[in-house]
C-alpha cells in the first residue's frame, strides 16, 4: 500500500496517545522522518521549501519516492517501500518502536 495522507492520518489515529505520535515523542528528542526501506534511507520529515516538519510531511521527500501529486504539484503519495517514523541520535524509529520508547522512558528507572 502506497503511503498517501489517508495512510499518515490512519497511523495518526492508531498511535494517538502513544509515542508514536510527533507531540507526544518531541520532547524525547525524537523528529518525524520516513524510511526507504528498499535503499535504507532515512528522509527526516521536511516542508516542500526543505525546512524541517513538526509532523510527518510528504512534501519534502526526494522525487524518485514520489508517485503522485496533485494539479498544485503537491505530493499526495509515495512509493509503498517508505515507513512513516521517527528519527532520533540518527536511528530511526518505527512509530511502534518510538512508542515503546516513550512508555519506557515515563516508566522511569
Amino acid at each position: 500500500m502506497a503511503m498517501n495522507a489517508a495512510r499518515l492520518k490512519e497511523e495518526n489515529r492508531r498511535y494517538r496517545g502513544t509515542g508514536g505520535v510527533s507531540e507526544r515523542n518531541r520532547s524525547d528528542g525524537f523528529a518525524p522522518a520516513f524510511l526507504d526501506s528498499e535503499s535504507g534511507a532515512i528522509h527526516p520529515s521536511c516542508l516542500a521549501d526543505g525546512s524541517p516538519a513538526p509532523c510527518h510531511c510528504l512534501d519534502g521527500l526526494p522525487a524518485p519516492l514520489v508517485t503522485g501529486r496533485d494539479a498544485s504539484g503537491r505530493v499526495v503519495a509515495v512509493r509503498s517501500c517508505v515507513v512513516a517514523g521517527f528519527v532520533r541520535d540518527g536511528v530511526f524509529y518505527t512509530r511502534e518502536q518510538a512508542a515503546r520508547a516513550v512508555a519506557i522512558a515515563e516508566c522511569g528507572p
